[in-house]
């Protein structure tokens, strides 16, 4: 979108040509009119926000448009929605606002009444698989697959299919619901949730953290092995600390995936029950989910329950509920509904 209204085409019916120079500056991120905002922290801090404000003054240097895109808006703090607030409701004239959300609900009212929505549909599997084979060379059947499990999820999707041990733990996160059948299992699944969720977040970044480290020691003139000198430690603990808001980020959106998946699972478990046509989403899993929709489930009202109390557990999280609480409000939830309301006597 911010290439279309950069595109150096004169008619405006054929902007967005992808070949223009301003094309494909904005899509290689090299525009100077084009600014991209993104965090892999928990949340933005206001004091980046008050600097994107401030530049958010200036015009167009060589474009139509100065244009400013924040990926995933849904994490600022209300303070730093508050600084937002004045930009994008009196802008420069030539100024344009993009705030990227899985969903309008995830940003303030105050913010989303001043915006115009644009919503993206989810591509197809077929269209990710396609991509996956032709960009990263994937073979069809493994880039089809894996499109399919990770629900149209490219990044993922190509996680999945390079990292054995992640497709590994993948899996075991979706034996977990299948496996509760008493409270006692209930809390011990939700602890072993959180901690398989860690184990995938910590083995994406430990080779990121050690590289970035080694770049920062040779930017500052050190050999392997020497040890900081006391007026460089603030260089290394400044990096540290990015690091670690970028771990906890990572586990929390590492949970927020394994709950999505658990959803699958329940979502396959309905259509079976319904009799749906079409390939499931853990399709390679269907005789295990055939059995556990014909016994352990109960009726369709009981596994959309089941669908809702997933939803729940991630809305508490992400309003920062301690994740073992809401992982075992959850697991609770999942439990068949005679072990949850036991008979009277």
């Amino acid at each position: 979108f911010a290439a279309a209204l950069q595109c150096e085409v004169a008619d405006p019916a054929a902007r967005g040509c992808g070949e223009c120079h301003a094309c494909r500056t904005v899509l290689g991120g090299t525009h100077p009119d084009v600014t991209v905002l993104a965090t892999e922290a928990v949340s933005y801090r206001i004091e980046d926000v008050r600097a994107l404000v401030e530049a958010g003054q200036s015009t167009p240097a060589t474009g139509r448009w100065r244009i400013f895109l924040m990926e995933d808006a849904d994490r600022m703090t209300e303070r730093a929605t508050n600084v937002l607030l004045k930009a994008i409701e009196e802008p420069p004239a030539r100024t344009i606002w993009m705030l990227c959300t899985p969903s309008p609900a995830d940003v303030l009212p105050t913010v989303r009444s001043r915006c115009r929505l644009i919503t993206l549909s989810i591509p197809a599997v077929e269209q990710v698989a396609e991509l996956l084979h032709r960009r990263d060379g994937l073979d069809r059947e493994t880039a089809l697959t894996t499109a399919r499990i990770s629900q149209s999820h490219v990044g993922m999707a190509r996680r999945l299919a390079r990292d054995p041990e992640a497709l590994e733990r993948r899996e075991r996160i979706l034996s977990l619901p299948l496996q509760a059948t008493a409270v006692s299992d209930a809390m011990a699944l939700a602890a072993t949730l959180a901690e398989v969720s860690k184990a995938e977040a910590e083995s994406a970044a430990e080779a990121r953290d050690a590289e970035e480290l080694e770049a920062l020691r040779r930017s500052l003139g050190l050999e392997p092995g020497e040890p900081v000198p006391p007026k460089l430690r603030h260089h290394v603990k400044r990096l540290e600390e990015d690091q670690t808001r970028r771990r906890r980020r990572a586990v929390r959106d590492s949970l927020d995936r394994a709950m999505i998946d658990v959803m699958g699972l329940f979502r396959d478990v309905l259509r079976v029950q319904l009799g749906a046509d079409g390939e499931l989403i853990n399709e390679h899993r269907r005789d295990e989910i055939e059995a556990y929709a014909r016994g352990t489930a109960g009726d369709s009202a009981e596994v959309l329950a089941r669908i809702d109390a997933v939803t729940t557990a991630r809305e508490r999280i992400a309003a920062n509920v301690p994740e073992q609480l809401a992982l075992e409000a959850m697991m609770l939830a999942l439990l068949p509904r005679r072990v949850r309301t036991p008979r009277r006597r």
